[in-house]
């Protein structure tokens, strides 16, 4: 109901990215760095992945876990999904699952990964969709529980990326989650 696990996320995540080894990857809203860890490994020791997060407690987690296991080509920074500390077309791949949802300011957001991507940058969201498949009795709780969080229509994200000027874009809805994948066109 509430769409795949977290193993299938990184899966469909590394999916939409297309990486490959030495890719330079940006995971936004990287919480304790679950995904950027996956990322970390796929990219491989030519590759490098940046986790950026404004929680200083989440970024904490994932620094311990960094300490006790690595890898070493990837480094977790706290800052702003809206103000991106990168330069312009500076990685390969952004990503930001379970997350967009919660900013007050999604589309600046979309608007920052778009101006860090590179060229044929791939970008992946994961974020909530508003359904017509939730039970009546049901939509009364879930609108309470989603109290702060936006739940965007369905063509809004995929929209917002071909506005961006992302091509091949791509959207799975599973139960009241959507994932959304693009690319920039190269050169």
């Amino acid at each position: 109901f509430t769409g795949p696990g977290m193993a299938e996320e990184v899966r469909i995540a590394r999916l939409l990215l297309g990486l490959g080894p030495g890719d330079t990857v940006l995971d936004v809203a990287c919480g304790p760095g679950n995904f950027s860890r996956a990322f970390a490994r796929t990219v491989g020791t030519d590759g490098l992945v940046i986790g950026i997060d404004a929680s200083p407690t989440m970024l904490a987690r994932g620094a311990e876990e960094l300490r006790r296991s690595g890898p070493d080509n990837l480094t977790l920074i706290r800052g702003d999904a809206t103000a991106l500390p990168l330069r312009d077309a500076t990685v390969d791949a952004t990503c930001c699952f379970a997350a967009l949802h919660l900013f007050a300011e999604p589309f600046a957001a979309l608007d920052e990964m778009r101006r860090v991507l590179a060229p044929g940058g791939r970008i992946a969201i994961m974020t909530l969709v508003r359904r017509q498949l939730t039970p009546r009795p049901l939509k009364p709780v879930l609108q309470r529980a989603s109290g702060g969080m936006r739940v965007f229509e369905p063509d809004e994200i995929s929209g917002a990326l071909r506005e961006r000027g992302f091509v091949g874009i791509h959207q799975r809805l599973a139960g009241l989650v959507q994932f959304v994948g693009g690319r920039l066109p190269s050169g």
